[in-house]
């Protein structure tokens, strides 16, 4: 059962290693720069660890190359486009419950609660 458990651990690593890698290729300096506002904003609202830093930047890059590459492909197709980024945007808040603590988690759907009020107004 432990060997079968690493296996999957070992693979599971393996193929986001090389999404992010990907992705790292892809990123244009803005991109880069809009990843490391993101992540600082997040750092300063939930306290990031530093490991929790790096796996967050690493997602934020990933999410806003995803944004860039869906904009493009399906700038023909607003409702195609506008699933598609729901779907990116409901991976990466997956994947962010993956890297913070269930109180980090609850600091930052908070705050994006209250950013989201205020962008409606």
């Amino acid at each position: 059962m432990k060997n079968t458990l690493y296996s999957l651990l070992l693979v599971g690593a393996f193929f986001s290693t090389s999404v992010l890698a990907t992705a790292a290729t892809n990123d244009t300096p803005a991109v880069a720069a809009r990843a490391k506002t993101l992540t600082r904003q997040i750092a300063d609202k939930t306290r990031l660890s530093e490991g929790q830093y790096v796996k967050v930047k690493q997602l934020n890059l990933r999410m806003l190359s995803e944004v860039e590459n869906v904009k493009k492909q399906l700038a023909a197709d607003p409702a195609a486009l506008d699933q598609r980024l729901a779907e990116v945007q409901d991976h990466y808040e997956w994947d962010l419950a993956a890297i913070l603590w269930p109180r980090q988690m609850a600091v930052y759907s908070e705050a994006k609660a209250s950013m989201t009020a205020l962008n409606i107004r």
